[in-house]
């Protein structure tokens, strides 16, 4: 699908689910280095205030290091791309736990990117990331390898692809079931769900809100089935501001 025209007006009633890296912060060259402007924070805390709670952040980090991210506020999240979820009650459920077999590739990827600099594996604790944004040039080598670990460990796991990385993960889970799990419990249930992301793993959320009957809107350029299309973080920044004063004039 190629996204045109304007997105609409933001509206009362809306329920908000935000990517983060690519969409809230600009990508760094590792997970650590990604930083939040305080200002947008304050922004999306806003939001969350005025939207009745009606917002959750959805990503590929872990609850922890989102967290870290957004200290004033214990959101909503999925992380681990919906593997861990923490609901406005603020309760956690995990799809999987730690395992020996994870271990396993976690030394072999250890090992790979010592052997190769430029390479960085993320441990997010229930699934593992290796990150090639320092050496795109072993994009194909890191690929392979980590399809070839994840098909020793069977159909329990996926292989998640992304910007300059490749994750294995616990599969049954994705930013799209995680949507559809937030929605049917409050303060979201009967709202129109709005997703926003950058990633090919957004694709997913993008699908679900679309059979919803809400709005997708991709994050900068490349094929998507989303509806929409904001150019880069500095948009997301300013519309997010206007939704943040629509919910404002409805609330009491």
């Amino acid at each position: 699908m190629t996204p045109g025209g304007e997105l609409p007006a933001p509206r009362p009633g809306w329920a908000y689910f935000l990517d983060i890296d690519g969409t809230l912060v600009d990508i760094a060259d590792s997970p650590a280095g990604a930083h939040l402007d305080p200002a947008f924070g304050r922004l999306v805390e806003g939001l969350h205030r005025s939207a009745g709670g009606a917002v959750a952040l959805i990503s590929g980090r872990s609850i922890g290091d989102i967290d870290r991210l957004f200290p004033a506020i214990r959101f909503p999240v999925a992380g681990q791309h919906g593997v861990e979820r923490r609901d406005a009650a603020g309760r956690i459920s995990r799809h999987a736990f730690p395992s020996q077999e994870l271990d396993w590739v976690r030394r072999r990827l250890a090992d790979a990117a010592a052997r190769h600099p430029g390479l960085l594996v993320e441990d997010k604790g229930l699934s593992l990331a290796l990150h090639y944004r320092r050496a795109p040039r072993l994009a194909g080598y890191g690929h392979r390898l980590v399809r070839s670990l994840g098909a020793r460990l069977g159909e329990r796991y996926h292989v998640q692809t992304g910007k300059r990385v490749v994750e294995l993960k616990p599969a049954g889970k994705d930013k799209g079931v995680a949507v559809l799990e937030f929605m049917q419990e409050e303060p979201f249930r009967g709202r129109t769900p709005l997703f926003v992301g950058d990633d090919v793993t957004d694709e997913y959320g993008f699908a679900t809100v679309n059979r919803l009957h809400g709005h997708s809107v991709k994050v900068g350029p490349g094929r998507t089935v989303a509806r929409w299309r904001l150019p880069d973080v500095r948009a997301v920044r300013a519309w997010l501001e206007r939704a943040k004063g629509s919910e404002a004039e409805e609330t009491p």
